[in-house]
């Protein structure tokens, strides 16, 4: 397949094979977490969508989804430790099973803000689920309840992760060379 992205990756850190296999974990792992309880599953955008869809998918329990935008690093490749809604859930939460799905928890900044936000608006439970975890970066004390992949503290695009909105349909996780984002 030709890419005119590939010659902005620097390596490749998660394959689209191992993706695809470990979504699917997850998902089986989420029914038996759920089952019978109709979650609802909150992406987290835009970061999130590939992801929350595909893991949809995967677990095949009776659910729905919402999605709420919020930024905390606009172009920069770090989080600027103040977190924005700029799109909130369309429906009450009052009493439901929350599956917060996040594309990466890096700083922590989003989900300890989100979590709080959510808690406060009623929610029954809320279970955190991240494809990559960076905890090297982390400033809040927050933990998933289920993490796709552990990586190091690289700067990671592909597959619904994005630097200044570009490399999101990248169908694996690469490192992005830094000559990509450092003159900017």
């Amino acid at each position: 397949m030709r890419s005119e992205m590939e010659k902005d990756i620097l390596k490749v850190l998660v394959t689209e094979e191992e993706l695809k296999q470990r979504v699917s974990e997850m998902g089986a792992a989420l029914y038996e977490m759920f089952e019978g309880k109709n979650p609802l599953f909150l992406g987290v955008l835009k970061g999130s969508f590939v992801f929350v869809a595909d893991l949809m998918r995967a677990c095949q329990i009776k659910s729905d989804i919402e999605f709420i935008a919020v930024s905390s690093y606009a172009n920069a490749t770090e989080s600027s430790g103040r977190v924005r809604i700029n799109y909130d859930l369309q429906q009450d939460i009052t009493g439901r099973h929350l599956v917060i799905v996040e594309d990466i928890l890096d700083s922590g900044n989003t989900l300890a803000f989100l979590k709080q936000y959510f808690l406060a608006k009623g929610a029954a439970t809320i279970t955190i689920v991240t494809l990559l975890d960076k905890p090297a970066r982390r400033e809040k004390a927050v933990t998933a309840d289920l993490a796709g992949f552990t990586i190091p503290d690289e700067f990671v695009v592909g597959y619904g992760l994005d630097y200044a909105q570009r490399y999101r349909n990248v169908p694996y996780i690469g490192v992005l060379k830094p000559e990509v984002y450092s003159n900017h």
